[in-house]
């Protein structure tokens, strides 16, 4: 094969991931099919939806896929600050499959459980990032992080644990 004729070949086959969308498996790509579910199962399981998508548990779960790892406005506060939970769909989105893999083992601020996360194999999160990657683009990006005492100008849960004087005096 002459070299421009490697280059043609070369352009088609970028031009096909292209029009394929980002993350996205050709039709009939079997193992990418088996790998996006996988993901998806991960994620179900895995709680993702719980922090990571608006209304998820409130709504039993059955917030439509289409609106799955959006992130969200409300905080979760604690003596760490207040964090949010990020949208997953811009995060991994602009990533590689390795730079989620480094990003998905690092220590998180509560009540991210990275620990969990951290001990998943890179076949598991290899399948999550093909499954968010599947979804595409969506939503806006979650509050920055606000250091203890920062203003935080939107709800937030507080996780800081309480005694009730008068229950625990029973």
């Amino acid at each position: 094969m002459t070299m421009r004729a490697a280059m043609i070949w070369a352009c088609a086959a970028g031009l096909g991931l292209m029009v394929a969308g980002p993350g996205k498996a050709l039709a009939g790509d079997g193992a990418a099919d088996a790998s996006v579910a996988r993901g998806k199962y991960l994620v179900t399981i895995g709680g993702c939806n719980d922090c990571h998508t608006p209304g998820y548990p409130e709504s039993g779960g059955t917030t439509p896929e289409r609106d799955w790892l959006t992130g969200s406005p409300v905080g979760y506060q604690g003596p760490w600050g207040t964090t949010y939970a990020s949208n997953l769909r811009m995060v991994i989105g602009s990533m590689n499959e390795s730079e989620w893999i480094a990003h998905a083992r690092k220590e998180r601020l509560p009540p991210m459980p990275w620990f969990n996360l951290a001990k998943m194999t890179d076949q598991d999160l290899k399948a999550m990032y093909a499954y968010v990657r599947s979804l595409g683009s969506a939503g806006a990006a979650a509050p920055a992080y606000v250091a203890p005492g920062g203003k935080v100008t939107t709800p937030y849960i507080v996780f800081v644990p309480r005694t009730d004087a008068k229950q625990a005096a029973r």
